[in-house]
């Protein structure tokens, strides 16, 4: 439990960062498409670009946010540069967000019979990525003046794709007991629904895989899941654990009073309920401030400043001094940094290990599918394999890098988060995979190349004797005054004939041909066994084995 349980957190964030796989991807041929399906109801509107040519809309919030990457992040992130490059001739957006206006509100009720807790809405956005077949829910909410412990609280139960279990009264542990999200004039938009327990449990018994909690599903349309039996041109899969990755904003009035076990638990609130006891002995622990602290603005004085990062890879929580102004400063200072710039580094991370994640499901999905009795489904493989690859070559050299800044809180977020997610790995991994498939698909084409020389060697060995022939009969056939007319037409017949008949035998017998020869080439084999070599080329196939 929390030491200091009378701990006021002045201003509170919730940011969620949830990646889903979607089908089908955002490319550039069908960026339009895209477009009209995510937009036609009318629930979400594409972002307006800040980059604006007007002076006046351009932010100095804008600038630093944009100051802080190296140039082939700002690239990513904010599009190619304008001068130079007509409007028609100027290539897609690597990155495109749409937002929707009608949520206002969220109402979460952590369990029954609590008071209600009412959070500010300030944004929900759908991020897509040219290529990439992934998507990234990312949904803000914002209160003031909660206590600690519920805010730990909140930031441990919502956010939750959907409920692991449920109690005696089949109510769902660990996820909120109810949340609303709420419109600008206060009607319920959409309610969580954790406590349909058989709904959740025929859904994993018909589909093989969960059931997406109501409220995240409304959220996301018109996406709809692929295991769900409605229509929808826009589907996505789960390919991350259920828990959201989330980013934790707490200004508290003096962060100095917290003790070390307290900020082990804010920074294991994703995973470590306020009720279980702490993992003394746990690496992560023994290991916290080296392995999940960045705490170079950290001075544990009362001159401050007093601002310190937790990062656990899946979560990144900013703790710090609300009495300072700039640390609570919406535009300039570290409150208008972690919605921003931190968020942006937060979100790259976990973008890469989205996308990676994908790749490593389309591959295993292209296995699974694969029938080498079929030629329909080989083609198929071979044709998902190729585009696999080709995606793969896009996403190393658009969106993966390991350096994203040159200041050096940006870049050590960024180093620490995708460390902690094991991104190298996972990349290293997916790039093996990709080069299995590769390989797999250049010797499977020169194999079938060298059965097609093989047997043309065969054919043309075996039509020396034709061409000889019929080179005879071509030169002198028809300069025979003795022969009839009709005569000379059967011969070519009955030559064509055996030619043709002769041609195609070799072509049907190619393989066991080739073994003759190399038998007959064969200098250590007794003329016995060269016999019994070209004897098999004539018998059935069962009796040739």
């Amino acid at each position: 439990m929390l030491s200091q349980p009378d701990h006021v957190v002045r201003h509170f964030r919730d940011v969620l960062v949830w990646p889903v796989q979607i089908r089908p991807g955002f490319s550039g041929g069908e960026i339009g498409r895209l477009h009209e399906l995510i937009t036609g109801d009318g629930r979400w509107a594409p972002v307006d670009d800040e980059f604006t040519t007007d002076p006046a809309d351009f932010q100095e919030r804008h600038y630093k946010e944009f100051v802080a990457f190296l140039p082939y992040v700002q690239r990513f992130l904010y599009g190619d540069s304008r001068s130079g490059v007509a409007a028609e001739a100027a290539r897609p957006a690597s990155m495109s967000v749409y937002r929707r206006t009608d949520v206002a509100g969220l109402r979460v009720t952590l369990r029954p019979g609590e008071a209600p807790i009412a959070l500010r809405v300030a944004h929900v956005d759908l991020y897509l990525f040219l290529d990439m077949d992934v998507a990234l829910l990312n949904v803000e909410v914002a209160a003031d003046d909660l206590p600690l412990a519920t805010a730990l609280e909140l930031l441990y139960r919502f956010g939750r794709a959907y409920p692991t279990g449920w109690d005696a009264n089949g109510q769902g542990v660990h996820n909120v007991h109810r949340s609303e999200l709420l419109g600008h004039d206060g009607q319920i938009l959409a309610t969580s629904d954790s406590e349909q327990r058989d709904r959740y449990l025929h859904f994993v018994c018909a589909k093989r895989a969960p059931r997406v909690g109501a409220l995240w599903a409304w959220l996301l349309q018109p996406l709809v899941q692929d295991q769900e039996d409605l229509p929808g041109a826009l589907r996505y899969r789960l390919i991350e654990y259920y828990r959201m990755p989330m980013m934790a904003f707490l200004a508290l009035d003096d962060p100095r009073a917290l003790t070390r076990e307290d900020f082990i638990r804010i920074g294991f609130v994703a995973n470590l309920p306020a009720r279980d006891p702490l993992p003394v002995r746990d690496p992560s622990v023994l290991r916290f401030e080296r392995l999940h602290c960045e705490d170079r603005f950290w001075t544990d004085s009362e001159e401050g400043p007093n601002s310190r990062f937790l990062c656990t890879g899946n979560a990144l929580v900013l703790v710090g001094d609300a009495r300072s102004e700039y640390f609570r400063d919406p535009d300039h200072g570290f409150l208008a940094r972690f919605r921003h710039q931190y968020f942006l580094v937060f979100m790259i991370a976990h973008f890469h290990r989205a996308a990676l994640l994908s790749f490593s499901d389309g591959l295993a999905d292209a296995v699974n599918d694969l029938d080498v009795r079929d030629a329909e489904s080989v083609r198929r493989f071979k044709r998902r394999i190729r585009l696999s690859f080709e995606a793969f070559l896009r996403f190393t050299h658009r969106y993966w890098f390991h350096e994203v800044s040159e200041q050096g809180l940006v870049q050590a977020l960024f180093q620490r988060t995708t460390g902690l997610l094991r991104n190298d790995e996972l990349f290293a991994d997916v790039k093996e995979q990709v080069r299995e498939m590769s390989a797999y698909l250049d010797s499977d084409s020169q194999r079938r190349q060298s059965g097609t020389v093989l047997r043309l060697t065969v054919v043309t060995i075996f039509g020396l004797i034709a061409t000889v022939v019929t080179g005879y009969f071509g030169m002198n056939l028809f300069n025979f005054p003795e022969v009839a007319d009709s005569r000379k037409l059967l011969q070519f017949g009955v030559v064509t004939g055996s030619t043709l008949c002769m041609v195609l035998f070799a072509v049907a017998r190619s393989k066991r041909l080739s073994d003759f020869l190399e038998a007959l080439s064969d200098e250590r084999l007794d003329g016995k066994a060269k016999w019994a070599s070209l004897v098999r080329v004539f018998r059935k196939a069962d009796e040739s084995r």
